[in-house]
């Protein structure tokens, strides 16, 4: 009797092709912001461990308040794909284009409110004052920028939902490029230092959002779609993206609590551990390519209805997300004191940060499963478990952060405790990621879910 052979990554698949489509070029979008972070670490890094140090604390809330949006790229893919596989194109550009209303008026409050509360936000990590002076400063100055950054997320979406991940390559690579120049004239030499980082920062934030725009305005004339914000289209938008708002504030909880057990473990601790969370959103968003596919082709699958292949193709990125994952573990780890030197001329900083990068190796095979599941949901539309799933993963980890916060290690032990800490919140997430996956209640199909 012949035996037949399963797929592996070894063999093609049907949907390879389509995956490397979509999520080779998808990585310069996904990897931008970590490498604006990256840059402005390996540029303040070198002015000193307090400069390091507050950036890893402005770092962290800009992070949250941009995760906090995500759903402006994650939610408006799959809406986009939805439509895309219904073939209504014209349905797809304006729901797009109420995402990108959204996001503009989310940043424009968020800027408000932001700007004021700076002090505030960064008292509540408790830094040491010369610390917390450079967190302020480059906290508020790239506030300025968050407008643009959302309006990106959200125009990454459309073009995304579109089966589009080419555009906003070209776009985040010419980005990253100007933002790496404009930080090195401003910080060294204009002299401005931290402020200067973030500056050059938001500079090359809002030339991209003004690339995104003239696309996504070409694409919804063509198409027919009108400009003007549709406000019920607006709040629908919102309505539909408020699960994954839940889902990612669940998850900023955990890594906010990190942060904040980091830098209860001192400032040469906070700063490598910044590093070391830097490069882990860096290799998450990575290993997150072959999520956004996934949310391309699983929502299109299932707009057109044919649930096999939302199946197949599931199964098939989980499999790449697991190479992925293990490929650069390997890497991290045998690249981790070369990388250290890169951001710190400071010797305790650099040994610390070793230990912490070979946690974060250890996790990256997990965390590429995990990601590509997630990616798999949102693609279905499949918020509401998602919400829920993330809140039960924070419940799961909090116990653990406290433990570290209160066991008094400090050192390497410390910032390895608390990475262990966090490969809990990681493995949390995988089980019930898994569990929903394996079950099929995802698979709504239609244009709308």
């Amino acid at each position: 009797m012949r035996r037949v052979r399963r797929p592996t990554v070894l063999h093609r698949h049907p949907a390879d092709g389509e995956i490397l489509r979509l999520g080779l070029p998808a990585l310069g979008a996904l990897v931008a912001e970590p490498l604006f972070l990256l840059a402005d670490s390996a540029i303040v890094g070198h002015l000193g461990t307090p400069q390091l140090a507050g950036l890893g604390i402005a770092g962290t809330v800009l992070a949250t308040l941009v995760n906090l949006s995500i759903f402006l790229a994650y939610g408006t893919t799959a809406a986009v794909a939805r439509m895309l596989g219904a073939g209504d194109l014209r349905g797809a550009m304006r729901q797009g284009m109420d995402g990108c209303w959204l996001a503009l008026l989310i940043g424009v409050v968020t800027l408000i409110a932001g700007w004021p509360a700076t002090g505030w936000v960064v008292s509540l990590f408790e830094p040491a004052p010369d610390v917390a002076a450079h967190a302020e400063t480059y906290l508020r100055i790239s506030l300025l920028g968050i407008p643009s950054m959302l309006f990106v997320l959200a125009a990454t979406g459309v073009l995304r939902g579109l089966q589009d991940t080419r555009t906003p390559l070209v776009v985040a690579v010419a980005g990253a490029v100007g933002n790496v120049a404009l930080n090195i004239v401003l910080v060294y030499g204009l002299g401005l230092g931290i402020a200067g980082s973030a500056l050059g920062t938001v500079i090359a934030q809002t030339a991209m959002a003004v690339a995104f725009a003239r696309v996504v305005v070409r694409g919804a004339r063509r198409h027919g779609a009108g400009l003007r914000p549709d406000w019920p289209g607006v709040r629908r938008s919102f309505g539909a993206g408020v699960p994954l708002v839940v889902r990612t504030v669940s998850m900023r909880v955990a890594l906010i609590g990190a942060t904040v057990v980091a830098a209860g473990l001192g400032t040469a601790e906070l700063a490598a551990y910044q590093v070391a969370f830097t490069t882990w959103t860096l290799l998450a968003l990575v290993l997150d390519a072959v999520a956004i596919a996934a949310q391309a082709l699983v929502g299109r699958a299932l707009g057109a209805a044919d649930v096999d292949t939302a199946r197949s193709t599931t199964r098939r990125m989980v499999q790449w997300g697991l190479l992925a994952g293990a490929g650069l573990g390997l890497v991290v780890a045998a690249i981790a004191p070369m990388y250290a030197r890169l951001f710190t001329s400071d010797p305790e900083v650099r040994s610390l940060l070793v230990a912490a990068l070979l946690m974060v190796a250890v996790m990256q095979p997990l965390a590429g499963w995990v990601f590509v599941l997630d990616g798999v949901l949102i693609g279905a539309g499949d918020g509401r478990y998602l919400a829920r799933a993330s809140v039960l993963s924070v419940v799961a980890f909090l116990p653990a952060a406290v433990a570290v916060a209160r066991s008094g290690v400090s050192g390497a032990a410390g910032l390895v405790a608390l990475w262990a800490a966090i490969g809990v919140w990681v493995l949390a997430r995988l089980v019930t990621l898994a569990y929903r996956e394996r079950t099929g209640a995802w698979l709504v199909t239609g244009a709308v879910r």
